[in-house]
């Protein structure tokens, strides 16, 4: 003979519980939630730009710095803006720390790829008559030249801000 089913609902297990997803209001808020999504949106004009035009030679590591970086960019921006950053065993404790490293490595790496995208613009820069009646890519590489600075220029501001608030003695992002 089976027992009778419970009238109330069992209390959940004190170590089992998920948390839920709760959008972290003052990153949104913070300079770096708005560096973070101006990386995002100059990234994304970088590869996308490069991606369109015809591209050859050492334009792919330029292509590939820019996805790599706006695919780790993302994943940063919404583990924080979601607070799950604590989720990643080695580094949610060190999750500043982890943030300035990833924007130097990403500075450090666009100063090469920006360099690449200077030098093709100089190198296709004989197209850029009128009288030129084949396409060129040019216009495209400029954009991808003016973009890469731009990222540059914001990882670099990220970095520089979240170093200072290292230096202060914070250890979280906010």
């Amino acid at each position: 003979m089976r027992p009778p089913p419970p009238r109330q609902p069992p209390p959940p297990a004190a170590g089992g519980a998920r948390s839920s997803l709760s959008l972290q209001r003052p990153f949104l808020r913070s300079p770096l939630g708005v560096l973070r999504l101006l990386q995002l949106l100059a990234g994304a004009a970088f590869w996308i730009t490069i991606a369109c035009s015809k591209y050859q030679g050492p334009v792919h590591f330029a292509l590939f710095v820019s996805v790599f970086f706006w695919l780790l960019t993302a994943g940063l921006y919404f583990s924080s803006l979601l607070g799950k950053h604590e989720l990643v065993p080695l580094l949610g404790p060190r999750w500043l720390l982890t943030n300035v490293l990833h924007d130097l490595l990403a500075a450090g790496l666009y100063v090469a790829a920006s360099g690449i995208m200077i030098d093709q613009t100089r190198r296709h820069d004989y197209c850029n008559l009128k009288q030129y009646p084949l396409p060129c890519a040019y216009n495209a590489f400029l954009a991808a030249s003016v973009c890469g600075c731009f990222c540059l220029s914001l990882y670099l501001l990220s970095a520089l801000y979240g170093s200072c608030r290292r230096c202060r003695g914070h250890r979280d992002l906010v």
